[in-house]
């Protein structure tokens, strides 16, 4: 039996930095665990754009289509700012979730205990937080055509489309209830029903697509109270399902109830292959960080959380996921802390290969 096939993009800035460590965790679990993956590296972003001109190859892209998931880096940086639209850096990521149609994004807001200080937040109103948001990812307003900037009269006018299909709409929602069923079965759906058609349309279809889950209780708002909710009681929530803009949105600000997003993880999943497996990319949510880049800074954690999602979402190894996660869980609580983790009593930061020896450790010590 063939190993499972992963598809590295490490992409730009910081993204090839906090890779080398999730590297170093998949070599782990293959030479302690008995967990071996095929893995081959390609170019995604400005880093494929400096070699071919584009930010995402055609062979690449073939590539990631052919393997069991992808595990991406991070794209862009302001070397690129002044390039065409069609060949920034972002395209390349964009390319790979629309033509692996990676329609469910899971972008899991978790307040680990040690970490709980470093919020915005009252610590009594983000610790313990374990909310995820699935947010469409392949429709919405950023793919909606017509789009553009044209001559009306004598100025010019920026055009984006909000168009979503009660089918798009439907597999989402399918997607957010099962994932519903195996959490807290609460589901709250987010969404502008007061204001906009397609918000009409998105809450008729959930509400259909709840009645073959009665199990799981089912709840609207508008999106706007939604951000409001996120950030006045985050805990009334377990599973949030919303459209690709308003996903984008409410994820960042649910990320930053955790206090860095340098510890935030994310899965985007697509309709199954041939196998019967759903094809899969994982990303951190947080951006290249140009600024500390070639530095050592970098958090390597919010990458190897998305690996861990990898274990448990294309891989079958919930158990395995669980087991590093908890590493990583057990190496804060013990004090390690990278630069984006130091509060006000100072301290040392970990580097980058410094956090990743410590959660190397605590696997170790977990066998």
């Amino acid at each position: 039996m063939s190993n499972p096939s992963l598809l590295i993009l490490p992409g730009d800035g910081i993204g090839p930095e906090v890779m080398d460590q999730v590297t170093r965790v998949i070599d782990w679990f293959g030479a302690k665990r008995d967990l071996a993956f095929d893995v081959s590296t390609d170019l995604v972003g400005g880093a494929a754009y400096d070699a071919h001109g584009t930010p995402l190859h055609d062979d690449t892209m073939a590539k990631a289509l052919e393997v069991d998931a992808v595990l991406l880096g991070a794209v862009g940086g302001p070397k690129y700012d002044d390039l065409d639209f069609s060949l920034k850096p972002e395209r390349g990521l964009l390319r790979l979730r629309k033509e692996m149609d990676l329609f469910s994004n899971l972008r899991p807001a978790q307040c680990f205990d040690a970490l709980a200080d470093f919020s915005s937040l009252k610590k009594d109103i983000v610790a313990g937080l374990d909310i995820m948001i699935v947010r469409e990812l392949t429709s919405g307003v950023y793919f909606g055509e017509p789009r553009g900037i044209f001559e009306e009269g004598n100025e010019r006018v920026g055009i984006n489309t909000q168009r979503y299909t009660e089918s798009e709409i439907e597999r989402v929602a399918r997607s957010a209830f099962d994932l519903a069923m195996k959490r807290g079965k609460k589901l709250c759906s987010m969404e502008k029903a007061n204001v906009m058609e397609s918000g009409i349309l998105w809450r008729e279809v959930v509400t259909k697509v709840g009645e073959e889950y009665p199990e799981v209780e089912l709840s609207h708002m508008y999106a706007d109270n939604g951000a409001m909710q996120l950030v006045r009681a985050p805990k009334q929530f377990d599973v949030i399902v919303t459209d690709n803009l308003f996903g984008d949105v409410l994820s960042d600000c649910a990320a930053m109830l955790t206090g860095s997003l340098g510890m935030l993880p994310s899965a985007s999943l697509g309709a199954p292959m041939e196998n019967g497996q759903a094809r899969a990319m994982y990303e951190p949510v947080h951006g290249s960080a140009p600024d500390i880049t070639g530095q050592g800074k970098a958090n390597p954690i919010a990458c190897m959380l998305s690996f861990a999602m990898a274990l448990r979402y294309s891989f079958d190894q919930g158990a395995e996921a669980t087991r590093l996660e908890s590493a990583i869980e057990k190496v804060l609580a013990d004090g390690a802390r990278t630069a984006d983790l130091m509060g006000p009593e100072g301290g040392t930061a970990l580097s980058t290969t410094e956090m990743g020896d410590v959660i190397l450790a605590a696997l170790d010590a977990s066998l």
